[in-house]
């Protein structure tokens, strides 16, 4: 898939404002210091587009992307970022919950995690709520540049294991990405563009 266009349409914090539009949307969440926004410069090839902080946490609202025209990319807040305070995260955790519960346009969630770490609790347990409550994700793990290939190979396949060990009978897709290094890039967009060819198949405008 090309980027031809990648455009910023609104943020806001209710589901019920979000773009009354057709289109498939894709949404990125993931721990306030995973490299969340530089993941969505690089797919989209805007240096700019999402704003990128030195301050973990700085998105806080529901932010849509128009790409292409013909789908949405979803910037959701980071969770799990200590700094934020106990009111700011329930609010967060709301809004965060109402839009993977109602927004009928969404196909499918990415769940950015570092490679370089073990499986952290928040986000497992995130995956789970996901798989509970039907909704489609994939994992991306980010920083592929910090290690090694061997050591990349390494760190994946034991995440996914452990996760076959406690509540998942088949792991999700996974993709390895690096937003220095463009790792990734071309085969996230092309499992993007199958499912949004899939999507018009059965939804022709």
């Amino acid at each position: 898939m090309k980027i031809k266009s990648a455009a910023f349409v609104m943020s806001n914090s209710k589901v019920e404002k979000c773009p009354n539009e057709p289109l498939p949307e894709y949404a990125f969440i993931g721990r306030s210091n995973v490299g969340k926004s530089s993941l969505i410069n690089m797919l989209t090839d805007r240096k700019g587009l999402a704003k990128i902080s030195g301050r973990p946490g700085k998105t806080q609202l529901i932010n849509h992307f128009r790409i292409n025209d013909n789908w949405f990319l979803v910037d959701l807040p980071g969770y799990g970022y200590a700094r934020a305070s106990k009111k700011d995260k329930k609010t967060f955790q709301k809004y965060i919950t109402s839009y993977f519960e109602q927004r009928k346009q969404l196909v499918c969630s990415f769940v950015l995690v570092d490679i370089r770490h073990e499986p952290q609790k928040i986000d497992t347990e995130f995956m789970e709520w996901l798989g509970e409550n039907g909704i489609p994700f994939c994992i991306v793990f980010t920083k592929a540049d910090k290690l090694k290939p061997a050591a990349i190979e390494q760190k994946v396949e034991a995440y996914i294991q452990e996760l076959l060990m406690g509540a998942w009978e088949e792991a999700p897709d996974h993709f390895i990405t690096s937003s220095s290094k463009r790792i990734g890039r071309e085969v996230v967009l092309e499992f993007i563009d199958g499912i949004n060819q899939q999507f018009f198949k059965e939804n022709p405008r």
